[in-house]
Order: structure tokens, then sequence, then C-alpha cells
């Protein structure tokens, strides 16, 4: 009787674990499923509201000055870090038989296949997809777009568009100063390190270089560019429950992005590089 029991009580807790996760599953289904569809209603309007240009053309000149002067600085900072560390780890590995000019197709090649598009849209997602989400959701909760929509003015056109296309077309723009800025200092660390010439440098460089690698850089560009744009306009849209929202608007925004941009830069690579 007992052992009977035993029995019975195990099949309960089974079912009812086997429930519980079938909820989780459940509710994850639903949950993303729900952002699906948002997001495709999203970019439906905003394909609709590319029409309309006189409104949202000067508002994406002006956060394009906001997103390409503003982050600059720290683009090119983070570049120079970036092709400085690359020379000095290959000055540590390639010793003994490796002709030296190896080295520089390998930082040649690393900044602009990876380490300039890669940091500079990890950075932007931090930098503008915070304020995006931010801004939009603190315009979502104070009913500042209630109040846009109620005017018979689309919210889409005035808010969400311009900041897409400013950060869109000056993302590339920023991925072009990183590359260069990546590989001079590179160079330059690399003949520190190295002892490396300037014939040998060029020579690597050319070496390894193929046209399609700059075509590939800005393809990444641009795809992570609309990654770190539509993700936090959206994350700001759906923003709900006060500044604790915004809060969590934020924060979401800019993880949500970081991923998108390291998905997206294993499935091009996947794709354009076979």
């Amino acid at each position: 009787m007992t052992r009977w029991r035993l029995t019975a009580s195990y099949a309960v807790e089974r079912s009812g674990a086997l429930l519980d996760l079938r909820r989780v599953v459940g509710r994850f289904t639903l949950r993303m499923a729900s952002h699906v569809g948002r997001v495709t209603y999203l970019m439906w309007e905003f394909s609709r509201g590319l029409g309309e240009w006189r409104v949202w053309v000067p508002r994406a000149a002006e956060q394009g000055v906001h997103v390409g002067y503003g982050s600059l600085f720290i683009i090119i900072l983070t570049a120079g870090f970036a092709g400085g560390v690359t020379a000095l780890q290959a000055g540590y590995q390639f010793t003994g038989g490796i002709p030296v000019y190896f080295a520089a197709g390998v930082i040649v090649e690393s900044i602009i296949l990876e380490l300039g598009p890669v940091l500079t849209a990890l950075i932007l997602a931090g930098r503008i997809g915070a304020r995006y989400a931010a801004e939009l959701g603190t315009m979502r909760v104070t009913e500042q777009i209630d109040a846009l929509e109620s005017l018979g003015r689309s919210s889409i056109s005035h808010l969400v568009i311009p900041r897409v296309v400013a950060g869109t077309i000056m993302l590339p723009v920023l991925v072009v100063f990183a590359d260069a800025v990546g590989i001079g200092v590179g160079w330059v660390a690399a003949k520190g390190s190295l002892g490396i010439s300037n014939a040998d440098f060029i020579y690597g460089a050319r070496y390894f270089f193929k046209p399609f690698d700059l075509w590939y850089s800005m393809i990444k560009s641009f795809a992570f560019g609309l990654a770190i744009t539509i993700i936090p306009c959206y994350v700001g849209f759906s923003t709900k429950q006060g500044a604790e929202g915004v809060g969590r608007s934020t924060t979401a925004a800019v993880v949500s992005a970081s991923v998108l941009v390291l998905f997206l830069d294993v499935a091009l690579a996947k794709i354009l590089l076979q």
C-alpha cells in the first residue's frame, strides 16, 4: 500500500512538472509570436511612411548628426585600441619561420572583416540603442505618442523612420573610419612590435586582400545598422508601466540589439564567405 502511494505521488509530481514545462513553452511561444507580429506590423507601417519624405528627411538629417558626429570619437578610440592590440598579439604569435608580412595580412583582414563592423555595431547598440529606447519609451508612457497620433500625424514617420534611416546610413560611414583608424594604428604598432618595414606591411596587406572584403564589411554594417535601430525603436514603442518600464525597455533594447548583431555576424559569414 505504501509503495502504491509513493508511485502515485511520483506520478502526480511528474505530471505537474510536465504541465509546468508545457506552460512555460506555451507562454514563450505566444510571446515570441506576439513580438513577431508587432515587428511585422511596425515594418509595414515603416514602408508606408517612407512616402512622407518631407516629414522624415529633415529629422533623419538631424538624427544622423547625433549618431555620426556624436559617436565618432568613441568609434575612433575603440578602433585604434583594437588595431593596436591585434598588432601586439601578432607580434607575440608570429615568431620563428613565419614570414613577417603574414602579420600585416592578419591585421588588415581582422579589422576589415570582423573587428571594425562588429565593435562599431556593439558600441552603437549601447549608445544609440539605449537612447532610442529611452526616448520613445518616455514618449509612450507620457502619452506624447498618443497625442501625436490624435492630431492625425504618423508617429512612425515622425519618430521611427528618421532614427532607423540615420542609424542605417551612418553605421557604414563610421565603419569606414573604424577600418582606416584600426589599420593605421595596427600598422604603427606592428612596426614597433615586429619591426616590420612599410614595404613588407603593404605587401602583406595587398597579398591577402580581396575586393569583396570591403563589400562584405559594408553589407555587415548595413545589416547591423538596421538591427540596432529597429529593435530599440520597437522596444521603446512597446514600453509600459512608467519609469520602471522605461528602464526595463532600455536594458532589453541594448541586450536584444547586441545579441542580434552577433547572430547576424555568424549568419552573414556563413552565407557570404562560402
